[in-house]
Order: C-alpha cells, then sequence, then structure tokens
C-alpha cells in the first residue's frame, strides 16, 4: 500500500526522505490501526514526494478505515483535505469545518481577511457520491 515492496532490503541509512516516511507508515499500517498520528509526515521530502505521500494518506483512509490527525505547518493540505481542522498558535484559537473556519475572528486576525486562494479553502464540486466500501454513483 505505501509502494516500497521494491525496498525489502536497503539499508534503512540509504532511504530517501519520502523512502523513510513511507517505511514509517508501512510498519504503522501493519497493525491494522484504528487511528494514526502523522507528525509533519513530508517534512525533508521534495515537492513531487509530497503529492505522493499525501495520496498514500488518503489511499491508507480509504483502504484501511483509519483516522489520521495530521500535524501540518502546510495550510493548503490542511484545509483542502480534512474534515475537521485545529489551528493552533499557542492555543487552540478555532476548530471545525474547514469551511467555518476561514470565517473564525482568530483565523482571519491570523492569516488574514484576503487569504491567497492557494493557500485557503480549495473548494469543488462532485458529479458524484463516494459510497462508504470505495465504490463511486454517478446517479447525484
Amino acid at each position: 500500500m505505501t509502494g516500497i515492496k521494491h525496498l525489502l532490503y536497503h539499508d534503512v541509512r540509504n532511504l530517501s526522505g519520502g523512502e523513510f516516511q513511507r517505511l514509517l507508515m508501512a510498519r504503522a499500517i501493519s497493525k491494522n490501526p484504528n487511528f494514526m498520528v502523522l507528525d509533519e509526515p513530508v517534512q525533508g521530502v521534495d515537492y513531487p514526494g509530497e503529492i505522493a505521500l499525501y495520496k498514500t494518506i488518503q489511499d491508507i483512509v480509504r483502504n484501511i478505515k483509519c483516522g489520521i490527525l495530521l500535524i501540518s505547518h502546510n495550510l493548503h493540505v490542511v484545509m483542502s483535505q480534512t474534515d475537521h481542522v485545529i489551528c493552533l498558535n499557542g492555543h487552540v484559537c478555532c476548530s471545525g469545518a474547514p469551511k467555518s473556519i476561514i470565517r473564525e475572528p482568530e483565523y482571519i486576525k491570523l492569516f488574514g481577511k484576503d487569504i491567497d486562494p492557494t493557500l485557503a479553502l480549495y473548494q469543488h464540486k462532485h458529479d458524484h457520491e463516494h459510497l462508504p466500501d470505495g465504490s463511486i454513483d454517478h446517479t447525484h
């Protein structure tokens, strides 16, 4: 699931940042957890590797139904890929769904009211519905 089978006999000390992060995820999911905490999982990983790791995290959530607590400074990822956000700045500034967070006074105070759209809430409309089993219903 993490795409590192080819690294089975490699020395851990010679792995790239992304390969090492994938190794840690593989180790964690081997226990079939209900919940994982990922603290800055893309730190030290190049941009293409970041994208691949975030897709792997999405696959983990979808395939093993594992909840994820992702700690990140990458606001654009947090706001576009999560169900619930907790914004911390020495204390809990605000928490809730990304759509509601962007209207919170504490959030606006931290990031401004005219935040660049690339770092704000990513929105898109679906012409389908994702069903609990992972299949897609195009009738909606």
